[in-house]
């Protein structure tokens, strides 16, 4: 059996992730797309009587909000099972990251360069209120970089050890590749192990 500081004793069975980021960057689509399992949403329509507090970026046309959150699952292999939480990206729902965050190993937390102001709450958040270790990544609308990632990183300005990647959340071989990172990311950041062994295709 392995003992407890073993690096098959790196991570639980079990992993619980967060995706976080912004009001539309993309955090339901990212869980529906790599999701083994009907991902659990809770989209709410933006009516009219909340344009006051749901205030929109300039040609944005999304029509639902997350309200609670997204829930997915994603089986890494035969001993590591993720379980992905989506936050809320509206700032009245802010309040329930706390909540969802309780017993996370690690996030990922979505930027969108069109809108990287959106982005400062969700990267404060994780470097200032929590020790939950997470890696930006960039989603890649319409599958294009516009920007390059040593930009985005100064932009945010993300210390060397928070990752940086690109990823189009509609792919889901895209996303475990996204997923997988966090996955390193927080094995290196609680043991400074190489985490190189965990790293396999999704089944």
């Amino acid at each position: 059996m392995a003992s407890a500081s073993s690096p098959d004793r790196l991570l639980p069975t079990s992993a619980k992730i967060v995706v976080a980021g912004g009001f539309g960057v993309g955090k339901t689509t990212c869980v529906r797309s790599i999701s083994e399992i009907p991902p659990i949403n809770t989209e709410a329509w933006m009516t009219a009587a909340s344009e006051t507090v749901d205030r929109l970026d300039p040609g944005t046309d999304k029509t639902t909000t997350t309200v609670a959150m997204d829930f997915g699952r994603l089986t890494i292999g035969a001993d590591l099972v993720l379980y992905l939480f989506g936050t809320p990206g509206q700032p009245r729902f802010w309040p329930m990251w706390d909540d969802l965050c309780r017993g996370a190993v690690g996030a990922l937390v979505l930027a969108d360069t069109r809108h990287l102001a959106a982005s400062f709450p969700a990267v404060n958040y994780f470097e200032q209120d929590t020790d939950l270790p997470f890696v930006v990544c960039v989603n890649l609308f319409d599958g294009v970089l516009t920007h390059r990632l040593d930009a985005v990183r100064d932009a945010l300005e993300l210390p060397a050890e928070v990752p940086v990647i690109a990823c189009d959340v509609r792919d889901r071989a895209a996303v475990a590749r996204a997923l997988l990172a966090v996955v390193d990311h927080t094995i290196d950041h609680t043991t400074g192990a190489s985490p190189s062994r965990l790293v396999r295709q999704p089944t």
